[in-house]
């Protein structure tokens, strides 16, 4: 499987993400041609060779024409950029990637600004460089075929910035909407390091956050922001290659605590409250704590950046007074979820597979609601189910 890992450790923008994808080997005239597909005025596309504290990177940048008429930064609206879109002749699946990055950007914006997100104008993201930076890294993944993307947390800067809308604090609040429940990094730079477009790029494309996962890099791309940083080299840096392995990976959080002085009645409801929270998994563990009471011990396995609710909620819905948390990292296979068919209706069953063997696993919930609408034992749904999988064909 292709994939990518993002180094974000100084951030990321429009043009260090296309600026990294065209140091990977990407044509810039292949963007230029697709590009030309939209109905964009007024700018040309430049690449170059420049060095970011002796590291060579690419560095992209849209040059605005005078002549052109799109070159004042107009205030486009949702609906104006999906028909830009919409219209070009881009490839459908690019098509498809920046109108979903777009639409992440219209939810921060009508978040920021509490509005519908129909009625949300874009200032410096409407105009012709945000534009060309979203639509041509989404030309650009169709090029190169990237199944998965990854990231390392986002690294912050600090200080203020100037916007259409004046002064604003960094992160700006459009960016720090896009990375809500995402890891980021905050650093003593006095510089906007991640800009709406670059947080509104990486958290649509990421699937998950943390360290690079295992991978056989077949290349790496540099591309460089406009500023000059004291500090670091400002660049962002991409990784590209294949996963050596049919396992995915990716970051939990482990929360435990012991308990001995509740009633455990009451435990079964703290385990509905956590899964309706959002928890991967909740189980109990008979252990004997101090004095040799008998107690148990809560361990939830929960999604990165959704631990502090769920720890909340164990504070809350339990007699402990705190929580321990690790992170951990996860191998699991992939898997898919296909329906069956059945006498009694339709089964949703879960598909694992490695090296050649096939794993099929009828899903308790949609196994349960038949039963109980049908009024039939749930195990006849269940071997119905087995059944059904036994007749699908083998890949």
């Amino acid at each position: 499987m292709k994939m990518m890992y993002f180094d974000c450790f100084s951030g990321i923008s429009g043009d260090m993400t296309l600026g990294a994808l065209l140091d990977l080997g990407v044509d810039l005239e292949r963007i230029r041609i697709e590009l030309e597909k939209l109905d964009l005025h007024g700018y040309s596309l430049r690449s170059e060779r420049i060095s970011r504290h002796g590291i060579s990177a690419t560095k992209f940048s849209v040059i605005l024409h005078p002549e052109g008429s799109d070159h004042d930064h107009p205030h486009r609206t949702f609906s104006e950029i999906l028909r830009i879109i919409d219209s070009s002749g881009i490839s459908d699946s690019a098509k498809t990637m920046a109108k979903r990055i777009f639409d992440r950007l219209a939810e921060a914006e009508a978040k920021v600004h509490n509005i519908p997100k129909e009625k949300v104008h874009f200032h410096e993201v409407g105009a012709v460089d945000s534009i060309v930076d979203i639509v041509g890294t989404s030309i650009a993944f169709d090029l190169l075929g990237v199944e998965r993307v990854f990231s390392s947390p986002i690294s912050l800067g600090r200080g203020f910035t100037r916007s259409a809308h004046g002064v604003i604090p960094i992160p700006a609040p459009a960016t720090a909407e896009l990375l809500r429940n995402i890891p980021v990094r905050q650093s003593d730079i006095e510089a906007e390091l991640t800009t709406p477009t670059g947080a509104a790029i990486i958290s649509t494309l990421a699937s998950q956050f943390g360290a690079m996962p295992p991978m056989k890099i077949e290349a790496v791309g540099y591309g460089a922001g406009s500023r000059e940083l004291r500090q670091q080299p400002n660049l962002l840096r991409i990784f590209l290659g294949q996963t050596e392995s049919e396992l995915q990976t990716d970051t939990v959080v482990l929360i435990e605590t012991n308990i001995d002085d509740m009633n455990h009645e009451m435990l079964g409801y703290t385990m509905e409250k956590l899964f309706e929270k959002g928890a991967l998994d909740v189980f109990f563990t008979p252990i004997y704590m101090k004095k040799n009471r008998p107690g148990i011990k809560l361990t939830v396995i929960a999604p990165k950046g959704r631990e502090t609710e769920l720890s909340r909620t164990i504070l809350v819905e339990t007699s402990t007074i705190g929580v321990r948390m690790v992170e951990a990292s996860r191998l699991k296979l992939p898997r898919e979820v296909i329906t069956v068919h059945t006498p009694y209706g339709d089964v949703r069953v879960k598909v694992t597979r490695m090296e050649g063997q096939v794993k099929y696993a009828p899903e308790y919930e949609s196994c349960r609601r038949i039963a109980l609408q049908a009024d039939i034992p749930i195990r006849e749904v269940y071997e119905s189910a087995l059944g059904a999988i036994a007749h699908l064909p083998r890949k």
